[in-house]
């Protein structure tokens, strides 16, 4: 059997506009970005004359939404985009791009008009940073909405009674590439020891995919005088804030503490696993995958900026136990979703599901990693 396909819907209060959608991620293949489209379904006697106009927005957010702090606004449009869809201002052919478009134009009937955005080439990905245990109700995220509504004009204030709002992600996955495997190692010196510390921490990879633990190897030749312990391991996630403030958060999502040793003269080789998934962090709905950059987008515009490491770190105990001093070192990873397969099939089967009756989800939910 085939699986069933979701086709999203929503209504306006008044009942004049319904959107539908059938899908709320977008990818961003780096060389392009799946367009943006749906279907938008008018009821004329509640329209009353008015012209209907389809929104996409890219909206930065630090802060609670009803936060304003001496008249500053902790809010900013990235990207806002909007079109008449009705009276439409071209033949539906000209503006139905999809088949899946077309599907619905069938099914939906004679006030079913389409719609149909391209992203630029320079927003950001979706991504929120989920409020600590004492920043509750803050939020600060990067997030994309449709909106279709009724107004004389596309300049006028919005009604809420006649207007839908759906919130959609664009994401990214792993590209393809051979990388470097990360690797960083170090000499240390310390006072009235003759011989150094040598260590050196280095993965496998440098993509690692949601849910798949982490492989860290370490290796740690103790010719100094001083007794290495207290031995740990954390997967850190970095996020910059790179619009109003820059902001930097730092928050540990995977965390292994050893007991292991390396006494002087003596060495270690070891390989550590770490699990940064969702299971481990409560709190989080979803880790954020890492933000991939180009080389021509300014950094600015990206509205936050999320990277991964991992973070080794150990006690080097001198003579008598008097002297103390932590040594650390690290690597950065990217933490992303893998490519998905290609799927000849899913239009079929997006087809097979509509005709039987679709399933329709009505929440809207915003679906933002964090």
């Amino acid at each position: 059997m085939s699986p069933k396909r979701v086709v999203f819907k929503k209504v306006s209060r008044d009942k004049s506009v319904a959107v539908y959608m059938a899908k709320r991620d977008f990818v961003d293949h780096c060389n392009f970005v799946d367009p943006v489209d749906g279907v938008v379904v008018i009821d004329p006697v509640q329209l009353k004359g008015k012209k209907v106009y389809v929104m996409l927005s890219c909206t930065f957010r630090y802060g609670r939404q009803d936060m304003d702090v001496m008249g500053v606004a902790f809010r900013r449009d990235l990207f806002v985009l909007t079109r008449q869809v009705f009276p439409e201002m071209q033949d539906k052919e000209k503006l139905t791009h999809t088949k899946i478009q077309w599907k619905l134009l069938q099914k939906l009937g004679d006030n079913a008009y389409p719609f149909f955005f391209e992203f630029p080439d320079n927003l950001p990905c979706s991504v929120s940073l989920q409020p600590g245990p004492s920043d509750e109700g803050k939020k600060c995220a990067v997030e994309f909405e449709v909106k279709a509504f009724c107004g004389e004009n596309q300049d006028e204030k919005i009604d809420k009674q006649s207007s839908v709002r759906l919130t959609i992600r664009k994401i990214q996955f792993s590209p393809e590439s051979t990388e470097v495997a990360p690797l960083s190692e170090m000499t240390f010196e310390f006072l009235m020891s003759e011989e150094p510390l040598h260590v050196k921490l280095y993965l496998p990879k440098e993509t690692f995919y949601h849910g798949e633990p982490l492989k860290a190897n370490v290796e740690i030749r103790n010719s100094s005088s001083r007794n290495i312990k207290n031995i740990s391991l954390s997967v850190e996630q970095v996020t910059n804030v790179v619009l109003y403030s820059n902001d930097k958060y730092v928050k540990s999502v995977a965390k292994e503490e050893t007991n292991d040793s390396v006494p002087s003269g003596t060495t270690l080789k070891k390989e550590y696993t770490l699990y940064p998934l969702l299971a481990y962090n409560k709190e989080h709905t979803n880790l954020a995958s890492s933000s991939i950059v180009k080389q021509e987008v300014l950094r600015e515009v990206q509205g936050m900026l999320v990277s991964y490491k991992v973070v080794l770190k150990m006690t080097a105990s001198g003579l008598l136990c008097v002297f103390f001093s932590e040594v650390s070192l690290e690597v950065p990873f990217k933490l992303m979703h893998p490519k998905p397969e290609p799927d000849d099939m899913v239009f079929e089967d997006f087809k097979r599901a509509f005709l039987k009756g679709a399933v329709y989800g009505d929440d809207d939910e915003s679906p933002t990693e964090a």
